[in-house]
């Protein structure tokens, strides 16, 4: 298997970027493990480069690194020994050395800690961009970071001195299911799906997934035991960007494990109303959680408000694995895939299968050659809920129901009628019903338009 898979538009745009006359800065930004240096070692492979990743480490060290990395980068070793004690001057140093051909690549990965270390950073960044960068064509800068809340705010944001000087941005998302198969081609469908389920699409997380292995083979190696690679990886990672992360925790188990309305996810955490706000907040700056509201084109009522985990490790996690530590340490990981996994798997799989109905739809209209936009998501009231809706700006609805595991045809039909009734349509639009299906034998339903587990990679 490649190291490398997919990012062809990202590793496209990041070479036009470098052809394009006058210089070029590029953002990248996205959660932790998505593979933004991956990306980026693959493009600056190809060019000369200065490629620094910052540490949470003093102001003075970073520099000194940043120009032991310059003098090999540009194979200038005396860059190394420059007794320069300043960004801007180290900078102006380096850009100065560069005689061309082509430009050079600055590319400053992991920037938060970079400029939490000297804050000045991004001021300097942009004087020199303004008063040479833009224009003389020497320099393409590519900053890079994983705090999305941070890159928002310092680089993108308005009060930022690099706001408004982008030529492009990348937010790296994970794979979709099409792109995550690729890490797997010998699993069979359903086993790439599940895996999916767990990994989510990010980069690390699915090449830790063995190809040759069975899903519970390689949720017991990789999950189910206190040694293995992924068993602690969601501590990790929150400890390496919160600070206590016991709140932070509770919430997201409550998340996980089924509540959704802010009232639900404080009793079943028991964090305070009056302090959710915040912990919601950091989370959803971090990229583990968003808001969702029912989807039926009109503006929706601020009281609708769902919570959901968008990382998929993390609801696993939070469902298999943080409940059940004490169990874990006393049982070996295959009785742990039979005691605490398997019972809930295909309950937690069903929900899983929705997400990739709704991220499926949009291509799945396109390859009907439908033009319209639309806005995919799911609704619910007191009376119903509709896992998947896409609303369109031809006149069209188009409502499904997902089913990983067993259903009649007639069971089916009734569901998506019943459900097609509660559904307020304020717009009175055509609706259009869908049914999602892992497997499916024979034609669909009348009035149905079916779509199988291949349709949807």
């Amino acid at each position: 298997m490649s190291s490398f898979i997919g990012r062809e538009q990202e590793l496209a745009l990041l070479s036009k970027q470098y052809a394009a006359p006058g210089g070029s800065f590029v953002p990248v930004y996205g959660r932790r493990r998505i593979g933004k240096t991956e990306l980026l070692r693959r493009f600056a492979a190809r060019h000369p480069r200065v490629f620094f990743v910052g540490k949470v480490a003093p102001a003075a060290l970073q520099l000194k690194e940043f120009l032991a990395e310059a003098a090999r980068g540009m194979n200038e070793p005396l860059l190394a020994e420059a007794g320069v004690e300043t960004w801007q001057r180290a900078l102006e140093l380096i850009v100065g050395r560069w005689k061309g051909p082509g430009k050079l690549v600055l590319v400053f990965d992991e920037f938060q800690w970079s400029a939490g270390a000297s804050p000045e950073l991004p001021s300097v960044l942009q004087a020199l961009w303004d008063s040479s960068w833009k224009r003389s064509g020497k320099v393409m800068l590519v900053v890079c970071g994983s705090f999305i809340g941070f890159m928002e705010r310092e680089v993108l944001g308005e009060k930022s001195p690099l706001f408004g000087r982008r030529t492009a941005q990348i937010h790296l998302q994970p794979f979709g299911f099409g792109d995550a198969r690729r890490f797997h081609p010998r699993m069979s469908l359903e086993q790439q799906a599940l895996t999916w389920f767990v990994c989510g699409g990010v980069a690390q997380y699915e090449a830790a997934f063995d190809d040759g292995a069975s899903f519970r083979q390689n949720v017991e190696h990789t999950l189910l035991d206190e040694f293995a690679p992924l068993y602690r990886e969601p501590e990790f990672l929150l400890r390496e960007e919160l600070r206590d992360v016991a709140p932070f925790h509770a919430v997201l188990m409550a998340i996980a494990t089924g509540a959704r309305a802010p009232k639900a996810i404080a009793a079943a955490s028991g964090v305070p109303e009056r302090n959710l706000h915040y912990t919601l907040e950091q989370l959803v700056s971090l990229g583990y959680v968003s808001r969702r509201y029912p989807v039926t084109g009109g503006k929706p009522r601020r009281t609708d408000v769902r919570f959901v985990l968008d990382d998929a490790l993390l609801r696993f996690w939070f469902r298999f694995i943080f409940p059940h530590r004490s169990q874990l340490a006393q049982l070996d990981a295959h009785r742990a895939w039979e005691r605490l996994v398997e019972p809930q798997l295909e309950a937690w799989a069903g929900v899983c299968f929705e997400r990739l109905c709704r991220a499926a739809l949009p291509r799945l209209l396109e390859a009907e050659r439908v033009k319209a936009g639309v806005e995919v998501g799911s609704f619910w009231s007191r009376e119903v809920e509709i896992d998947v809706v896409g609303v369109r700006d031809d006149g069209v609805t188009e409502l499904g129901e997902c089913k990983w595991g067993r259903v009649s045809a007639a069971e089916l039909v009734r569901q998506l009628a019943r459900k097609a009734e509660a559904y307020p349509n304020p717009k009175n639009h055509t609706l259009r019903r869908h049914a999602f299906v892992r497997g499916w034998k024979g034609k669909a339903p009348d009035g149905v338009v079916l779509h199988r587990l291949e349709d949807l990679g």
